[in-house]
């Protein structure tokens, strides 16, 4: 009886390992690329063009790559929340259309990501993500909710008046309730997945921001150069420490 072997994804398999690097991920973009824009004096537009370089290459490699890289994954993840966070940036304020506004918009684009998607390969689960044209929408779906991530987060601490820390608790909470329907409900885990990853990018903003935002705003005034580097080295360390598979595709 031949023996058939399970055919696996570029994309590693969704543990709790997975979601601390993300949340790490995040917070990473939200510090990076504030000290890009703003401790640079790039401004948003010319560091949105320079993230957005850097995201196209890193997303280049991962199509062309054969197998699951997690350095080269991570690199993208991480090249997706930047971008999305200078990104965000200029969409809520330099064309002055407001957080609530630059959400909108950005829901409008990441919901009509993952229509097209299911509508061309009949699933937006990341277990299908073993096609070319299933890896461009997964990481184009990807970047529109990192840069819907980083307008919620902003809307939510500053427009609503919550403040960094009662935004993460927000946050927090709301992933704390998808991570309890994931194992007591029956909700697809699917939709679970896209959920709990659009909510780790708002939870990102809000903890980059009380890092490095200044005390009389309620951050900690940490330097964006340090606050980023210190994550840059937490995700290494988890990524040696935690050893991640790609996930096994289905067809």
């Amino acid at each position: 009886m031949q023996k058939l072997s399970a055919t696996v994804t570029k994309v590693p398999e969704i543990t709790l390992a997975f979601w601390i690097i993300k949340i790490a991920a995040t917070t990473l973009g939200e510090t990076g690329g504030d000290a890009v824009s703003m401790s640079m004096n790039l401004g948003y537009l010319f560091s949105t063009i320079i993230f957005a370089a850097i995201f196209l290459v890193a997303v280049a490699a991962q199509i062309r790559a054969e197998r699951f890289n997690p350095v080269l994954y991570w690199v993208t993840i991480i090249a997706t929340t930047t971008v999305g966070t200078t990104l965000a940036d200029f969409t809520d304020r330099s064309l002055g259309v407001g957080y609530a506004g630059g959400s909108a918009i950005l829901l409008f684009l990441l919901l009509a990501s993952l229509i097209t998607w299911y509508l061309t390969t009949g699933s937006v689960s990341v277990r299908t993500v073993s096609s070319t044209r299933a890896e461009m929408f997964y990481w184009l779906t990807i970047m529109f909710s990192q840069t819907l991530g980083t307008a919620l987060g902003d809307w939510t601490a500053d427009t609503a008046g919550l403040g960094y820390s009662g935004a993460a608790l927000i946050f927090g909470g709301v992933l704390l309730a998808l991570a309890i329907a994931h194992f007591y409900t029956r909700i697809p885990k699917t939709v679970l997945f896209w959920a709990a990853f659009i909510v780790t990018r708002p939870l990102g903003a809000v903890v980059g921001d009380f890092l490095d935002k200044p005390v009389v705003d309620g951050g900690l005034a940490m330097s964006r150069y340090g606050a980023s580097t210190a994550l840059v080295l937490f995700i290494i360390v988890c990524m040696s420490v935690f050893r991640q598979r790609p996930a096994a595709a289905n067809h």
